[in-house]
């Protein structure tokens, strides 16, 4: 009797899902002839067998295709909404459902929450393999992520095209990219962009910096300026402030930890307006006009390159037969030009931030490129 692989995509969706979904699938059928099914909107899709067999027809003409023909939702396995406000532990239920189809492993498709999910189902005795995907790059012990390389052009391109208005208007524009915990999308696009200031979450900065080095370009010339900004970049002052009241919200008093989270979750809210309130200061600091482009969602849409194909494909297929290898508990990491499976105990819980001397950096001080500090 045939092996059955399951699959499933969860947390936001990313450009090459479908490329890993296919790749996963069809070397899965070809070359081992395994059977394969999709489950529907990611882990609730599990929890509800909600499941569709992926044969060739289904598989056919989706490489190209933005998204995930599974659809996606942000769930926790381990606290999963149930209604009326009540959170459970799913993982039970979940492993009947693999058992039910006598699942040989459960592939998961994600970034930094998916693989803690898979780290959970695995501790349950799931037989459970991961890939990395996620368009902030942030993804801990792989080199890429598939999606990351598709939003990195279209933030390029953006960019690109911001630079004809700003210079016509003489104005600086403020550019907000996704990245709310790592800059790899900001500062990935404003080296390729030509970006005249980047901030990222990594590297806190001074404002006041930020304006002395448009001042200057000014003063050579230049009266217009890009600024790439991180969704999650902070100034000095607020990342102080922040890590203050993170350290505060563990504290074993009540009344103290209480009162820090809801200081916290102020400072969040915030914390969204920060592309525009950053403008504003600098449009007052300067004497030029600023303007805010926030790329938003538009960032992970679309078709996905050819980058973000290959690699895609690269590590549905070694998913494949590290399964047949007896390969449990672990995700699928870019090596080089081949892969290498991590343990997800490895993985789970940590992030792939931008190392401050990472050579991205170093080339953009050497350009004279603003980082803010």
């Amino acid at each position: 009797m045939a092996q059955t692989i399951g699959i499933l995509t969860a947390g936001g969706d990313s450009p090459g899902l479908n490329a890993a979904i296919r790749a996963v699938g069809k070397a899965a059928e070809r070359t081992y002839g395994m059977h394969v099914i999709g489950f529907r909107d990611g882990f609730r899709g599990l929890m509800h067998d909600r499941s569709v067999r992926l044969d060739s027809e289904t598989l056919s003409g989706i490489l190209t295709t933005g998204g995930t023909i599974l659809g996606t939702s942000r769930d926790k396995v381990h606290k999963m909404h149930v209604g009326n406000g009540k959170r459970m532990d799913m993982r039970p239920l979940m492993k009947q459902v693999v058992e039910s189809h006598d699942l040989t492993a459960l592939v998961c498709l994600g970034g930094g929450g998916t693989m803690k999910n898979a780290l959970r189902l695995a501790e349950v005795g799931i037989p459970v393999i991961a890939l990395p995907k996620t368009i902030d790059n942030d993804v801990w012990g792989t080199d890429a992520t598939f999606g990351f390389d598709t939003a990195l052009t279209i933030a390029t391109e953006a960019i690109d095209r911001l630079h004809s208005t700003a210079h016509s208007h003489h104005r600086i524009v403020v550019v907000e990219l996704m990245g709310h915990n790592t800059g790899w999308l900001a500062l990935g696009a404003g080296l390729a962009g030509g970006a005249d200031v980047i901030l990222i979450p990594e590297i806190p900065y001074d404002v006041e910096v930020v304006a002395e080095s448009i001042l200057q370009r000014k003063a050579a010339g230049s009266a217009f300026s890009i600024v790439a900004v991180s969704e999650g970049a902070l100034s000095a002052a607020d990342r102080e402030r922040h890590d203050r009241l993170a350290e505060l919200a563990t504290n074993p008093d009540d009344g103290i930890r209480e009162q820090a989270k809801r200081d916290l979750a102020e400072f969040h809210a915030v914390q969204k307006r920060h592309t525009e309130t950053l403008a504003a200061d600098l449009e007052e600091r300067t004497g030029l006009e600023s303007r805010v482009t926030i790329l938003g969602h538009v960032q992970r849409g679309g078709t996905p390159s050819a980058v973000d194909r290959v690699l895609a494909t690269r590590l549905g297929t070694a998913c494949v037969d590290y399964i047949v290898e007896g390969l449990r508990g672990v995700m699928v990491a870019a090596r080089g030009e081949g892969t290498e499976p991590v343990d997800l105990k490895e993985v789970a819980g940590k992030r792939k931030a931008v190392p401050v001397d990472h050579p991205w950096v170093v080339s953009a001080r050497r350009l004279g490129i603003c980082l803010g500090d």
